[in-house]
């Protein structure tokens, strides 16, 4: 089933809004952030955001060092805290780490991942995408529920991609075990499981009047390209030869500002009060892909397998059933 809040609210953002247009008065002075990969690319962006509206942002970071170096000035040293998205000791860790110190939690934002990176198992023989874009969240989230649960009005932002058009969930084989390895299908699976963690996870919370969301925030140059060589980013039309931005990278392409912005609108804007569980893009609620002319359904829309409440319920319970195998 598809939600009919799933339709565009008119914002009145776009998609070239920054991130400090989304934040301008919005006071969130006493709330506390999580945002996982908040120090790197458009995650960084997000967290700069959070903190000058007046958030007291935890950031969990595999790269202890690096972390410090990009936030220094922005989040202090003490809530920069050591945790590896593809080791669940190291996620359970941070949330018992985490409820010990704190009794609530305002805003989770899932920002971190990894993308067509060359076939790795981690964890129990799991893809590496969809072990830390998917798994290592889909525990961070569940330990986290119960302590956003303390505060009505708390908001739990999942970012998906435009990669999830490429496929639904793979039920019969989601680790490539049976099938050759593709990283792109891998990647997208992946993107399609943020998106529906968000999905399920609203309808699990909104009782205690707390909200998901899932996000694309557009097409960014940023360290996630770091597994892609220039070659592959000039057949995907990203790149010229001579390693410049394509006419399509400067009409479509956005900024690291402009990247964080639609994650910092469903994490803030009082428009969305009565409105979740919903994937939106470029600072609204998305179109489905049949709501949008063909030639624009790569990149944009979300196709029905990313929001469908059937398949979310179904992945949470695997993915229950995968943490405990």
């Amino acid at each position: 089933m598809i939600s009919k809040q799933q339709k565009p609210t008119q914002s009145g953002f776009h998609a070239k809004t920054n991130a400090d247009e989304i934040t301008k008065g919005i006071d969130l002075s006493g709330k506390l952030a999580i945002v996982t990969g908040g120090y790197s690319g458009i995650g960084l962006e997000t967290t700069r955001a959070l903190v000058h509206a007046g958030a007291q942002v935890i950031i969990p970071a595999k790269r202890i060092e690096i972390a410090s170096k990009n936030l220094d000035g922005i989040v202090s040293e003490e809530n920069i805290v050591e945790m590896d998205l593809g080791n669940l000791n190291s996620v359970k860790k941070f949330t018992d780490d985490f409820k010990e110190s704190f009794s609530n939690l305002d805003l989770l934002i899932n920002n971190a991942g990894i993308m067509a990176c060359p076939e790795t198992r981690i964890g129990n023989k799991w893809e590496s995408q969809f072990a830390v874009n998917h798994i290592g969240h889909f525990l961070l989230t569940k330990e986290l529920m119960n302590t956003m649960a303390e505060n009505d009005g708390a908001r739990f932002v999942s970012l998906s991609s435009s990669a999830h058009s490429l496929t639904g969930i793979l039920w019969d084989d989601i680790h490539f075990h049976n099938n050759p390895y593709d990283k792109w299908m891998a990647y997208g699976q992946s993107k399609t499981a943020s998106s529906l963690i968000a999905i399920e996870f609203h309808r699990r919370m909104i009782d205690k009047g707390v909200s998901g969301y899932s996000v694309h925030p557009g097409g960014i140059i940023t360290p996630l390209q770091r597994h892609l060589e220039n070659a592959e980013m000039v057949a995907l039309g990203w790149m010229d030869e001579d390693g410049s931005p394509s006419e399509m990278a400067k009409n479509f392409f956005k900024t690291t500002s402009q990247g964080a912005s639609t994650s910092l609108w469903c994490a803030t804007s009082p428009s969305l009060e009565n409105i979740g569980g919903v994937f939106c893009e470029d600072c609204d609620v998305a179109k489905r892909k049949n709501e949008i002319d063909e030639s624009l359904q790569r990149y944009f829309g979300v196709a029905d397998w990313a929001i469908d409440t059937d398949e979310a319920s179904k992945l949470w319970d695997i993915t229950e059933k995968m943490l405990i195998s």
